[in-house]
């Protein structure tokens, strides 16, 4: 293994040794496989191919202050993952597999995580996809559950510094009674368009509205948004949101340090109000953004005070990375240590 630049590693596909597969058929899943392969052999009449069987997970594990290895929230990512398979008709993956699949590749690929301090840690994929042939709209019979890693830096090239965002209209995420809340790869393929654009324009991402009226903040690009107005966290409520496990722990944090929380609806002309802004998710942790501008009005909202993300959400973001390493307790019974 070649020496790894831990501190620049971008947030992309990094080869690794190993990965663990299991199939289902004839109604039950099999025994978990170890594999050295990148290659997945399919039916070209698999559903994942042509009907958006397709889910996907995304957990990671760090190096602690202690050296031990800790996974976050694992037992979060198997709940989505499974209500995912429901929304798309996928056999659901058992806890036993999804655990075991986990701690695996964790345990096999070891070198590859990251040392204590590096900003950087182990990116976890679990996958689940359709195999089995159908030419009509059904759901396969067939299903393979698959988990690989690597390490990763921040989603965002930027890390933990302030980023621009950009608020779409000719563009929807998804609809109010589609897949949005679910974790499947079609949710991403409509926001490819318009973020491959922002991009080209000088932003990290878009900001999404709500796909009924265009009123209401969705999604802020693949990750949840949320707003600091005084002593209270604010986060979109919507059925075409993703619930994001980091939100959602975010949430309890800002509570410990006696902040109020509010989940609901989140007009567009809000944005004005509050005092500090962000995205949240598992692969960005939060980024917080410093602009907001909408692209068809050009009408601007502008935080984070000399340049530098808030001091609210400088707080939270590292008393969830405190966690993630071992620097503070795990009250909550989030981590996993692995053995």
């Amino acid at each position: 293994m070649n020496q790894i630049d831990w501190k620049n590693l971008p947030f992309g596909y990094f080869k690794t040794d190993y990965n663990v597969r299991c199939y289902y058929h004839d109604g039950q899943w099999g025994e978990l496989e170890i594999s050295s392969s990148e290659l997945i052999s399919m039916h070209m009449a698999a559903t994942c191919l042509h009907y958006g069987q397709e889910a996907f997970e995304g957990l990671k594990a760090f190096r602690g202050k202690d050296g031990k290895i800790r996974i976050f929230r694992m037992d979060e990512n198997w709940k989505r993952m499974n209500n995912s398979a429901r929304g798309i008709m996928m056999a659901e993956v058992p806890w036993e597999l999804f655990h075991k699949a986990v701690l695996t590749v964790v345990k096999l690929n070891e070198k590859y995580i990251p040392p204590y301090g590096e900003g950087a840690s182990l990116y976890i994929r679990p996958l689940l996809i359709g195999t089995g042939p159908q030419v009509g709209v059904k759901p396969a019979e067939e299903y393979m559950f698959l988990v690989f890693a690597g390490p990763v830096g921040p989603y965002f090239k930027e890390g933990f510094n302030p980023v621009k965002m950009e608020i779409v209209r000719d563009y929807h995420r998804a609809a109010p009674k589609g897949t949005g809340h679910i974790k499947v790869g079609g949710n991403y393929a409509a926001s490819l368009v318009p973020a491959h654009r922002a991009h080209q324009d000088g932003y990290a991402s878009v900001l999404f509205l709500d796909a009924a009226e265009e009123k209401y903040i969705d999604e802020a690009g693949p990750a949840n948004f949320f707003g600091i107005k005084g002593n209270t966290y604010v986060t979109p409520s919507s059925r075409s949101i993703l619930p994001s496990i980091t939100n959602k722990s975010l949430q309890e944090l800002a509570k410990e340090i006696g902040m109020k929380v509010e989940v609901r609806p989140v007009p567009v002309e809000e944005l004005a109000e509050f005092d500090e802004v962000g995205a949240c998710g598992t692969a960005a942790v939060i980024s917080p953004i410093c602009s907001i501008i909408d692209r068809d009005t050009t009408h601007g909202y502008h935080y984070c005070k000399e340049s530098k993300a808030g001091e609210i959400s400088t707080r939270l973001y590292k008393k969830l990375r405190a966690i993630q390493e071992g620097e503070e307790p795990d009250k909550y019974g989030w981590i996993t240590i692995v053995e």
